[in-house]
C-alpha cells in the first residue's frame, strides 16, 4: 500500500498521476489541512508534522510514503529516511510490528523534486521561472538543483503568495483566483521566462488559470509525472509488485487532520 500526504489537498495533483500509472494499487492520502500551509512555517514544525503522519501512515499499512510536498520534503524527508529508512529504534520495531502486522526493517520515502534540470533543457530564452514556497526556494533540494542543473539559464524566483489557500478554498478559476495569481506569475514573466516552475504540488491545480495569464507560449512544467516514475522505479527495486491493470475505481483512502470537505471535493474531481 502507498502512502501519500501532504500539508493539505495540493498532493492530490500527484496522487492523480500515481493513479493514472497504478491503477489497480491500493492508496492512503493524508492531508494535513488543519497545520495548512507549511510554506512559512519553521523546519522543526513541519519534521514534527511528517513523523506524526508518517506514524498514521505505518499504521495503516503502507510499505512506502509519498512526500508530495515540496515544503516537507525540503524540511524532513532527510529526517524521515534517517529515522525509519535505515535502522527502527527497538521501540519504533515495536510500534510498527504491532500497528501492520509484519517486521519491516525500512520504510522508502519518495519526495518532489524540483525540476529544475528540465526547465533549463527546455528554455529557448534562457531564462527559467520557479514558483514555490518560501520554504522550498530556501531548502538543501532546490538550492542544489539550482546550482548544479541551471545549464547555464538565469533563473528567476517568485513566491506564489496566496495560492494554497486558493486551492484549498476550492477557488481556482474566477477573477479573485485570476487576480492573486497575476501579482506573482507577471513578474517572472516581465523577466523573460518562458518555462515556469511549479514548485508547490497545490499549484498545478491552477494551471488554468496560469495558462490565461501567461498565454501560449510559456511552458509550464509540473514534477507529478516525474515523481511517480521514480515511485515505480524504488517499487521494482524493493521488489513490491507494481500493479498497472485496469480498475472501475480507484482504492483511495482519504485521511485529514482537520475537516475534509475540501478534501473530498477535490479528490472527486481529480480522481
Amino acid at each position: 500500500m502507498i502512502g501519500v500526504f501532504d500539508s493539505g489537498s495540493g498532493g492530490l495533483s500527484v496522487l492523480r498521476e500515481m493513479v493514472k500509472a497504478m491503477p489497480s494499487e491500493e492508496y492512503v492520502y493524508f492531508s494535513d489541512n488543519a497545520h495548512c500551509p507549511y510554506g512559512e512555517k519553521s523546519p522543526e514544525y513541519i519534521r514534527d508534522r511528517a513523523r506524526s503522519i508518517t506514524e498514521r501512515l505505518l499504521g495503516e499499512g503502507c510499505d512506502i510514503i509519498v512526500v508530495a510536498c515540496n515544503t516537507a520534503t525540503a524540511a524532513a524527508i532527510g529526517t524521515l529516511r534517517k529515522e525509519y529508512s535505515n535502522e527502527f529504534s527497538e521501540q519504533s520495531r515495536l510500534r510498527v510490528l504491532g500497528l501492520t502486522g509484519g517486521r519491516r526493517d525500512h520504510v522508502r520515502f519518495i519526495g518532489m523534486e524540483p525540476a529544475v534540470k528540465p526547465a533549463a533543457l527546455r528554455s529557448a530564452t534562457g531564462v527559467i521561472g520557479v514558483l514555490a514556497t518560501a520554504g522550498t526556494l530556501k531548502g538543501s533540494k532546490y538550492l542544489t538543483a539550482k546550482g548544479n542543473y541551471h545549464n547555464g539559464c538565469r533563473i528567476v524566483e517568485r513566491v506564489g503568495k496566496g495560492f494554497v489557500e486558493l486551492v484549498e478554498s476550492l477557488d481556482v478559476s474566477g477573477p479573485h483566483a485570476g487576480q492573486v495569481v497575476r501579482e506573482s506569475l507577471q513578474p517572472l514573466l516581465d523577466e523573460g521566462a518562458d518555462t515556469i516552475v511549479l514548485g508547490c504540488t497545490h499549484y498545478p491545480f491552477l494551471l488554468g488559470t496560469m495558462q490565461k495569464i501567461a498565454g501560449p507560449s510559456i511552458r509550464f512544467i509540473d514534477p507529478a509525472p516525474a515523481v511517480t516514475r521514480r515511485l515505480m522505479e524504488v517499487m521494482q527495486q524493493d521488489g513490491i509488485p507494481v500493479r498497472q491493470g485496469p480498475s472501475k475505481s480507484p482504492k483511495v483512502l482519504l485521511l485529514s487532520s482537520g475537516p475534509d470537505d475540501t478534501l473530498k471535493s477535490l479528490a472527486a474531481k481529480v480522481l
